[in-house]
């Protein structure tokens, strides 16, 4: 099956970005210009193009630059393409599971003025929900990898970790790789573990004064915390999946991906655009959750995705228990398997750019350019030079 791009992000912020700067709105984060600078250069010739020719029949390929922003949906998708393959052979040869740690949405404030203090605190309780777990019940030292999601299906503010955790380890008594048998878990266990743990870290920030909050007291603080535990926290978990490829392809959609696929915008519409989104809350008859298009005015578009938009130097994929080490883990203990994981890019999938499309000759490296003229323009240039280097051919052939 063949994906195309309907639309793209920087056609829409090409559209209205300037004009949205002139309004009022919120406050913008340098890394959040940064980020949607970096979206509208991607492949233009303002990053650069790298001019290759064939040796034989000269045939020219422009190689537009890649902004390589952390935001950006094409590079994103090419860094966990790259991500996924290095991992394959570094994880456990057991099966993993899927994993994910829920914050209230209660905490949202909260997380919004103290960053990424509140985020670390996550990571760290979320895995040694896991991590503990295994070695009280399993006597295992097991392996976990995090990702941090902000957002959730229609993009507004969802805190939650996705994890891959080992679902077997290194046994504490003989130092040998066991797998955990069975895949049943008490959810309301590892619920009631996590609240705890990180409501512990919360109260510790309140006690030293590193909390930034708008409680008036103590009290009043507890009797938020005490209101928010009235329902259950949420942790979910997957069923075991037993191949290593399997894994790295799950994870490789939570890891390095932007918030939002290009490939799930669906119209742009003069002021407004729309993307789909899956409805968890809405089972369809197929017991699939149902497709729904989300339309928003750029007004709210822009604020809504740039607040994921990451802190600066902040990771957001983890590493811990013995992945977090990963060269004390004995080589036999490894995954070995040789499956490719399937790559689904839009250009780079259909032609090998290096390669002349008429000779299936290596291309040669010419030259670089920097032009702040449109790619629209500099590709009708380039169509009009090879009409033109065909005609020459056509004469002194």
């Amino acid at each position: 099956m063949e994906f195309k791009k309907k639309h793209t992000l920087a056609e829409f912020f090409n559209l209205h970005w300037d004009n949205y700067l002139k309004e009022d709105h919120k406050p913008l984060r340098y890394e959040q210009y940064k980020a949607v600078n970096a979206i509208r250069n991607c492949r233009t010739a303002v990053l650069g193009v790298d001019h290759y020719a064939c040796e034989d029949c000269g045939e020219v390929k422009e190689i537009y630059h890649n902004c390589k922003n952390r935001f950006c949906p094409t590079c994103s998708w090419r860094d966990t393409m790259k991500w996924a393959e290095k991992m394959k052979s570094q994880l456990l040869n057991v099966p993993h599971r899927h994993v994910v740690f829920t914050l209230p949405h209660a905490l949202l404030p909260l997380i919004d003025s103290n960053g990424k203090h509140l985020l670390n605190i996550l990571f760290r309780t979320a895995s040694d929900t896991l991590k503990d777990w295994a070695e009280h019940k399993h006597k295992l030292k097991i392996g976990v990898i995090s990702v941090l999601h902000t957002f959730g299906e229609t993009k507004k503010k969802h805190i939650h970790v996705h994890m891959i955790m080992s679902w077997g380890g290194i046994s504490q008594e003989t130092g040998t790789l066991e797998e955990i048998k069975g895949d049943f878990v008490n959810k309301d266990f590892f619920a009631k573990k996590f609240r705890c743990k990180f409501e512990d870290e919360l109260v510790k920030m309140f006690n030293n004064k590193s909390l930034k909050h708008k409680f008036a007291n103590r009290i009043a603080f507890l009797s938020f915390l005490k209101c928010i535990n009235k329902k259950n926290w949420i942790v979910h978990f997957e069923p075991p999946m037993q191949t290593t490829t399997a894994v790295i392809r799950y994870i490789g959609r939570y890891s390095k991906r932007a918030c939002i696929s290009e490939y799930k915008i669906t119209e742009i519409d003069g002021d407004f655009i729309s993307f789909s989104y899956k409805d968890y809350k809405t089972i369809g008859e197929d017991r699939k959750p149902v497709e729904k298009i989300e339309t928003l005015h750029y007004r709210d578009f822009f604020p809504r995705l740039l607040q994921h938009v990451p802190l600066p130097y902040f990771r957001l994929v983890r590493y811990y228990g013995i992945y977090a080490t990963k060269s004390t883990i004995k080589e036999e203990y490894l995954n070995n398997e040789t499956d490719n994981i399937d790559e689904l890019d839009d250009d780079w999938q259909s032609e090998n750019p290096f390669v002349c499309t008429f000779c299936k000759k290596e291309r040669v490296y010419i030259y670089t350019t920097f032009d702040a003229r449109t790619r629209q323009e500099r590709e009708k240039q380039l169509f009009d030079k090879r009409i033109h280097a065909h005609h020459i051919l056509k004469r002194t052939a």
